[in-house]
């Protein structure tokens, strides 16, 4: 097990042509191959710099790159400008698409005791292991695992072995890990390295996936003073501590303690990034453990225009809406086709206040109808782009018509929290410097 390459700290503003560099000295590493597999994220995570990570390493290993395989996830297939706009001149035909559904392996099955154990007794079935038959058959001697660590609502913190067994995994192992998330508590899992879910995905690596020749390549993104992007980090290596270490400089740079809960929050969906609410509830996820009792959070969505990127998940969260744990877990038992697709489920769970605060969408692309049916409010995004312009907000707080508010103009980029929302875990150890007065 190996690490080879570990440089980041919250004041690194790595430039491209360093990342490149690094990149490159660590795969002379590894030494000759023959045979490689690059798994970056998609679109909807292009600000990992994975695309210029994986540009780098086409160029590095010529015609020896031989594909590049999308950890989409659930997510719908990258079109090819999006795959222009990330990965440049990377030719498409190296590109393959990842069917949750269909293209995929069972690699072992993690016992139903250890997922008893994990989640306090609340759930009672095995883990399938499951990878993107590419992976699991390709008979590659390098799969690159690249993307970013940033807290994340199912996980934890974003990454390392969940870009293999979620992003090119299939339905059940998806499904599962996701309801293990939403059942054990999302507010006791985000911004936590070692969580319950965690522990089932190092469960299948070490047990399943130790045979594959995965390198991780990981990098921390933070932003600058002008709100610009900067790369705080890369960890490149083939076992945890590369995302131990990425993690912990995570915390540091992605995760921000406001001074006091925030009566009411304005997110912005970059419309190259969000169409979903799949995707889009990261403004609920991420701010959560922010916002004060009966405050509001307000969602600015100008490419927004369905629930679900999946057709059965878009028809499951029209059918059961966003009304909280209790709501959910009692359709799930009472009905087969939520029951079936678990990772809808959590997702319902994840994407509702628990009528703790109040969550306005604003989609371009959704009507009131539509909103309001979800168990969301709705408001018209073209007045509310006027009254809280993106254009003249800066991160943080704002002071909009007399009223305080707290702007965040892309929630996957870091997690807002109060201390008291927080348990006392490793979370609360934030340094001073966090805090947003």
């Amino acid at each position: 097990m190996s690490l080879y390459c570990a440089v980041g700290s919250v004041q690194s503003d790595f430039s491209l042509g360093q990342l490149n560099d690094q990149l490159v000295e660590s795969l002379a590493k590894l030494g000759p191959r023959r045979r490689v597999l690059a798994v970056p994220p998609d679109q909807t995570r292009a600000h990992s710099q994975a695309g210029a990570l994986t540009h780098a390493a086409w160029k590095h290993y010529g015609e020896n790159l031989q594909a590049v395989l999308p950890a989409l996830g659930t997510h719908t297939a990258m079109q090819p400008a999006q795959l222009r706009g990330m990965f440049g001149d990377v030719p498409q035909e190296l590109f393959r698409v990842h069917n949750w559904r269909t293209d995929i392996e069972t690699v072992g099955e993690v016992p139903a005791e250890f997922i008893r154990e994990q989640s306090e007794g609340k759930l009672n079935f095995a883990w399938p292991a499951q990878v993107n038959r590419l992976i699991a058959h390709g008979g590659f001697d390098l799969i690159l695992s690249v993307g970013q660590v940033v807290p994340h609502e199912v996980i934890g913190m974003a990454n390392y072995n969940k870009n293999i067994l979620v992003g090119t995994g299939g339905r059940e192992g998806i499904n599962r890990s996701h309801y293990l998330g939403a059942v054990y508590g999302m507010e006791r899992i985000m911004g936590r390295a070692e969580n319950p879910v965690r522990a089932v995905l190092n469960y299948a690596s070490d047990h399943f996936l130790r045979h594959l020749p995965i390198v991780y390549v990981l990098t921390v993104v933070g932003r600058r003073a002008d709100g610009e992007l900067a790369v705080r980090g890369l960890f490149i290596g083939d076992d945890v501590e590369c995302f131990h270490r990425a993690a912990e400089l995570s915390l540091k740079v992605n995760f921000e303690l406001v001074e006091q809960p925030i009566r009411r929050a304005v997110v912005y969906l970059d419309p190259h990034e969000f169409h979903s609410t799949w995707l889009g509830n990261k403004a609920v996820y991420r701010t959560r453990m922010a916002l004060a009792d009966a405050g509001e959070l307000i969602v600015l969505a100008p490419a927004v225009r369905e629930f679900g990127e999946d057709k059965t998940i878009d028809g499951l969260i029209r059918k059961y809406g966003y009304h909280g744990t209790p709501a959910t877990l009692a359709a799930v038992d009472g009905n087969a086709d939520l029951a079936n697709e678990l990772s809808a489920a959590a997702h319902l769970i994840h994407g509702s206040s628990e009528g703790r605060f109040k969550i306005t969408w604003c989609p371009g692309h959704l009507s009131k109808g539509e909103v309001e049916g979800v168990g969301f409010a709705y408001g018209e995004l073209e007045e509310m782009m006027k009254r809280y312009d993106p254009a003249k907000l800066s991160h943080g707080w704002n002071t909009v018509d007399g009223e305080e508010i707290f702007f965040i103009a892309n929630p996957g980029l870091g997690l807002w929290a109060h201390r008291s929302r927080l348990e006392t875990t490793n979370t609360a150890e934030m340094p001073a410097s966090a805090i947003r007065r």
